[in-house]
């Protein structure tokens, strides 16, 4: 890959808005192949930076080269489709004119891949639904560099997993934007990061970027201290007398305020989100009870016959496919929605924090300011008042920005307004509705941290899988008939029982480099209980269940393929350890992206025995 040249190319782009300078002197190349996770903290310009690649957005200066006959697919982060019918047509809107009727064929494959309902109207369809058919729309024109703004959001695991699979054996080049570290982690053979309106190119994935990261930071800070001691000797030859020697040394007057204002730009405030959550005190254990509940939408049953009690200090994942009914589950147990039949019962002394996943709390034309406090200027946060421009400040927002409308806001930029708005709030118990969508890793690191700490209880939706891993102690897996099974463990257990059964084969989150390991839920918490609950199902499935035994060849690999991994695994080790020699690609790059190839062969080795052994031990579970 090395070698071949770029099909796409820009050179020293810069763009601003307004007073405030987006990009200085940005450059990147896209070759055939490429596979790149584009990274960046939320209003640092990455959707913005993909607007110009696909065309639909022009730098203020630089140069943009495309090969001729590029075809460049762009699928946005929120498009209105209320133009369109049916989803047919939006998926049918990514081909020309002259290919429609000859390539239409394609949409039938794409629809069978993704599970697509095609008939239904952009107006009624689900979120989950909607991203399907923009993907669709993307993949269906056959492009040459295919543009994804946060992919993931909406989509249910199964999806992502094959979305996963259809971006890895996508022939053409591939820059996507997402916070799902999952799915980065997979796909990605290239790192873009872009901070403070520079862009520094990786040549490894995203399960290399925090190492990599680290090393430019560190650049940074011996640069930073040869700029200051520099700084130092500029002012003190200044003070010695500049005005006898104006006319002879204006440059060096004008390297001086060029050091410092390189120093202002190091300074500059990075920042880390402040989260805390302010909890009202909670009189009774019972948070909410569901009795029997049922619902539907005409003959489509969303929920049937569920219970569930939830104590305090439970924090329960909900997973399930799009459309299965999700959002319409957590309105039910929070009284947003009435059952059709039986009833919800929410405690005493309740005080509930609402993050909505539509954003439907935000006004557009109200500035951020209004947004948080109306006319006044303070807040009421954890027990005392705060400026509005501080409580700003700790969600990353500068001060100029507290006078400009939402609708200036970038996904990820709303999606922190949303947590400032929720989090402010005095709460017991915090609803999320997918809220890790659109945003950055260090903000997304900093909420599970905080919801670690949180005291109260949780009731989240989320596709994220290393999220919910790290926050849940209990889930709910909706199956998309109606039925709702609660188990009592993570992600990845419940994955492992009932979803992979349920036909969903694929991935489970990867262990991620340099992670550190799942945060273990707080003792002492009581776990919820619920009419369905695991031991039920596991007794109705034992009743079914028939007298056989596993083939022989079937016991022979189940016995021999924990060995073969662990023996992958230890060669996966070896070579991820030579790879993250800094030297290495320096010094051979052939031999560094020989050493990759073998990586990435291994890695694919180790997925499929680990897949083979769990259809095994699900097999072997269920006799």
């Amino acid at each position: 890959m090395i070698n071949e040249a770029p099909v796409y190319t820009l050179k020293d782009i810069s763009l601003t808005f307004g007073v405030r300078p987006l990009f200085t002197s940005v450059s990147l190349n896209i070759c055939r192949g490429d596979k790149i996770c584009l990274v960046g903290r939320n209003g640092s310009g990455k959707s913005t930076l993909l607007k110009i690649i696909s065309g639909v957005m022009e730098p203020d200066g630089g140069e943009v080269f495309v090969q001729p006959g590029l075809k460049i697919a762009y699928m946005e982060q929120a498009a209105d489709f209320s133009k369109y019918e049916t989803l047919q047509d939006v998926i049918l809107s990514g081909l020309d004119a002259e290919t429609k009727e000859s390539q239409a064929y394609r949409a039938d494959i794409l629809a069978g891949q993704l599970d697509i309902k095609r008939e239904i109207s952009p107006k009624t369809a689900s979120g989950g639904e909607l991203k399907k058919a923009a993907l669709a729309r993307a993949l269906i024109g056959e492009p040459d560099i295919l543009l994804l703004d946060e992919p993931t959001n909406h989509l249910d695991i199964t999806t992502i997993e094959k979305l996963e699979e259809i971006v890895r054996q996508f022939s053409g080049a591939v820059v996507v934007i997402s916070h799902d570290r999952s799915f980065l982690n997979h796909v990605s053979n290239r790192t873009l990061w872009l901070d403070r309106g520079i862009v520094h190119s990786g040549s490894r994935g995203f399960a290399f970027f925090e190492e990599w990261q680290d090393e430019i930071i560190n650049q940074e800070i011996i640069k930073e201290k040869h700029l200051n001691k520099k700084i130092e000797e500029e002012t003190e030859w200044l003070h010695k007398g500049v005005t006898a020697r104006r006319r002879r040394n204006q440059g060096r007057l004008r390297r001086l305020q060029q050091l410092r204002q390189e120093r202002r730009e190091q300074v500059k405030r990075m920042g880390s989100v402040d989260l805390e959550i302010k909890e009202a005190a909670v009189r009774s254990k019972l948070v909410m009870e569901a009795k029997h509940i049922c619902k539907k939408f005409g003959e489509r049953e969303i929920v049937k016959d569920f219970s569930l009690r939830v104590l305090k200090g439970n924090r329960i994942g909900i997973v399930g496919p799009n459309g299965s009914g999700k959002t319409t589950l957590v309105k039910l147990l929070t009284q947003h929605l009435a059952p059709d039949s039986g009833f919800v019962r929410l405690g005493k002394n309740l005080e509930m924090a609402y993050f909505d996943q539509n954003r439907e709390m935000l006004d557009p034309d109200k500035t951020l300011w209004r947004t948080l406090c109306g006319e006044g200027d303070h807040i009421y946060v954890r027990g005392h008042y705060r400026h509005v421009i501080a409580y700003l400040k700790d969600f990353l927002f500068t001060p100029d920005q507290a006078q400009s409308p939402v609708s200036c806001l970038s996904g990820g930029e709303k999606n922190r307004l949303m947590l400032a708005l929720s989090l402010a709030r005095e709460s017991n118990f915090l609803v999320l509705d997918e809220p890790t969508n659109d945003l950055d890793m260090d903000t997304l690191d900093l909420l599970q941290e905080v919801l670690d700490e949180y005291e109260g209880t949780i009731l989240l939706v989320s596709h994220d899988r290393d999220f919910l891993n790290k926050i849940t102690t209990s889930m709910l897996y909706m199956r998309g008939d109606g039925s709702v099974i609660e188990h009592i463990g993570s992600y990845e257990e419940l994955y492992d029982k009932y979803i992979a059964r349920d036909g969903s084969f694929g991935r489970k989150a990867p262990a991620e480099t340099k992670r550190q390991p799942y945060a273990v839920p707080k003792s002492g918490r009581s776990v919820s209980e619920s009419v369905q609950s695991d031991s039920a199902i596991v007794s109705e499935n034992s009743s079914q269940a028939k007298t056989v035994r596993l083939s022989y060849k079937d016991q022979r690999l189940y016995e021999i393929l924990p060995g073969e991994i662990a023996s992958i695994e230890q060669k996966i080790a070896s070579l991820e350890k030579e790879l993250s020699d800094p030297g290495l690609y320096a010094a051979d790059e052939k031999k560094f992206y020989a050493l990759s190839g073998q990586l990435q062969q291994l890695q694919k080795e180790k997925d499929e025995k680990e897949t083979q052994w769990l259809e095994i031990e699900l097999l072997k579970s269920s006799l």
